[in-house]
C-alpha cells in the first residue's frame, strides 16, 4: 500500500470508460460541442486488466465508472459484468441519465448498487439550454425506474448563478420526495472556466446555497466518511442533501481518489495535469507491471493538492469527474 506524509492513500477508482458524451453541457465544453472518444481509447480487456492490478497494488476497494457518458461507451455492459469477477466493495456509476431506462436490465446484473445521476433543472427549457442536448422527461422517468428497482440514486447539481440557482428548492423537493440525496456541487475552476469571467459570475458558495435551503427548510450538518467530498445536511424528518464544497470547504486532505482515463494514464489529482502511464503496463508480466505501477502510483500521489482545489485547464470528462 502506498502512503503519503498526510497519510493518504488511493482507495476509490473512477474510471472514465470513454470521453465521449452526448451532452455539452455549458460548465463543460465551451463551444457547445460534444466530447467525442479519446484516441485510442482500451479495449474492455485493457480496463479489467488496469482494474484488477490497481486493485492488486494500490489496494483499491471502491469503483465508480464515469465519463465523458458512460453509458454511451460500447464496452459498457461487458465491463460491468466483468467488475463481478473482481474483489470491489462498492461499485456505482455516474450518469446524466439519458439512457437510464434502457440500461437498468443490465445494472442489475452487475455489482452496481448506487447510481449519481447529473440533472441541473427541472425546467425543460433551461434543461436544453444548460445541456445542449437530452430530453428531461426521458431523464426523470429513468430516475424513478431505478428507484422502483431498488437501487439507490443521488441526483448531482451544478448550481449557476445565471442558469438554475432557482432551481435548489424544486430540485431539493423532487429529492425528498423520493428519499434521493441531492448533492450540489460548487462550479469547479477548470478546463475553460479556469480564472475566467463565466467561472467568476456563476460561482455560488456553500454559504450562499444553504442561504437558499433556509428559506424554506430547517436543518442540521450530519455525519459523513472520513473520505467523504460532501458535506451533508440533514432535514428532519425529510431526509439529507449535500454540498460538495470543492472551494468553500476543500476535501483535498482526506482524498484518497484516483483516476484512470480513457485512453490509460492515471492521474492523481484533478487539480494537477500530470499523469502517470497505465497503457504500457498491461503487456508486460504480471510481476513487472506490479514493481512499476507502484513507482508510478507513488508519483501520482505526489500531484495531490496538500490543502484545496487550486484549479487546471484540464477537462475533467476527459480524466472521469
Amino acid at each position: 500500500m502506498i502512503v503519503d506524509a498526510r497519510g493518504r492513500r488511493f482507495r476509490n477508482l473512477r474510471v472514465s470508460l470513454t470521453a465521449a458524451c452526448n451532452y455539452a453541457c455549458t460548465y463543460c465544453v465551451p463551444n457547445g460541442r460534444k466530447l467525442m472518444a479519446a484516441r485510442n481509447e482500451l479495449t474492455v480487456e485493457g480496463f479489467l486488466q488496469a482494474v484488477k492490478l490497481l486493485i492488486d497494488v494500490a489496494g483499491i476497494d471502491k469503483l465508480r465508472i464515469t465519463g465523458g457518458e458512460p453509458l454511451i461507451a460500447p464496452g459498457f455492459d461487458d465491463f460491468v459484468r466483468g467488475l463481478g469477477r473482481l474483489a470491489l466493495e462498492d461499485v456505482a456509476v455516474t450518469t446524466n441519465g439519458q439512457f437510464l431506462g434502457k440500461k437498468l436490465e443490465v445494472l442489475q446484473h452487475s455489482p452496481i448498487s448506487r447510481i449519481n445521476l447529473s440533472l441541473d433543472t427541472l425546467n425543460p427549457l433551461a434543461f436544453r439550454r444548460l445541456a445542449r442536448s437530452g430530453d428531461l422527461e426521458t431523464v426523470l422517468s429513468g430516475l424513478d425506474a431505478a428507484l422502483d428497482r431498488g437501487f439507490k440514486v443521488k441526483v448531482n447539481m451544478v448550481p449557476l448563478r445565471t442558469g438554475n440557482l432557482d432551481q435548489v428548492l424544486p430540485l431539493l423537493d423532487h429529492c425528498l420526495a423520493r428519499n434521493v440525496e441531492l448533492r450540489m456541487i460548487e462550479l469547479m475552476n477548470m478546463g475553460h472556466l479556469k480564472s475566467s469571467p463565466e467561472f467568476h459570475r456563476d460561482y455560488v458558495g456553500m454559504d450562499e446555497l444553504l442561504e437558499v435551503i433556509a428559506k424554506q427548510y430547517e436543518f442540521e450538518r450530519a455525519d459523513a466518511p472520513y473520505d467523504s467530498t460532501a458535506v451533508r445536511f440533514a432535514i428532519e424528518g425529510k431526509g439529507h442533501f449535500g454540498i460538495i464544497a470543492n472551494h468553500s470547504e476543500p476535501f483535498c486532505a482526506s482524498c484518497t481518489r484516483l483516476r484512470l482515463s480513457s485512453d490509460g494514464h492515471l492521474y492523481g489529482c484533478l487539480s494537477s495535469a500530470k499523469y502517470q502511464p497505465m497503457r504500457d503496463l498491461l503487456s508486460l508480466p504480471i510481476e513487472i507491471a506490479r514493481e512499476k505501477l507502484q513507482d508510478r502510483l507513488a508519483l501520482a500521489l505526489q500531484n495531490k493538492q496538500p490543502v484545496a482545489f487550486s484549479g487546471e485547464t484540464t477537462v475533467m470528462k476527459f480524466i472521469g469527474g
